[in-house]
């Protein structure tokens, strides 16, 4: 293989402390930003449970997506294209 497991071993767990000592800058850090579900649910002029059958969402998974538990990046789809959504799904039923 080439590498020592041991060496990569070690220089992995070294690299675990100085992460937690904050003083790795090596790491990612990538945010998503979700819409508010309800205000987007509202823009759209739909029910709870017209959403919810529009976009194939279960009614108790919207509730909770309301109520914060979860935020789906689906969102952020129907939020930028939600008759384009609507119409994928369509498609998917015929």
């Amino acid at each position: 293989m080439g590498t020592d497991f041991g060496e990569d071993l070690i220089k992995s767990l070294n690299q675990a402390v100085s992460h937690a000592k904050g003083q790795s800058r090596a790491g990612q850090v990538r945010v998503v930003t979700v819409p508010n579900v309800r205000l987007l649910r509202e823009s759209l002029k739909m029910s709870q449970q017209k959403f919810a059958l529009a976009f194939r969402i279960p009614l108790a998974t919207l509730k909770g997506w309301e109520q914060g538990r979860r935020q789906p990046a689906y969102l952020s789809v129907i939020e930028k294209l939600p008759k384009e959504a609507q119409a994928a799904l369509e498609l998917t039923q015929r």
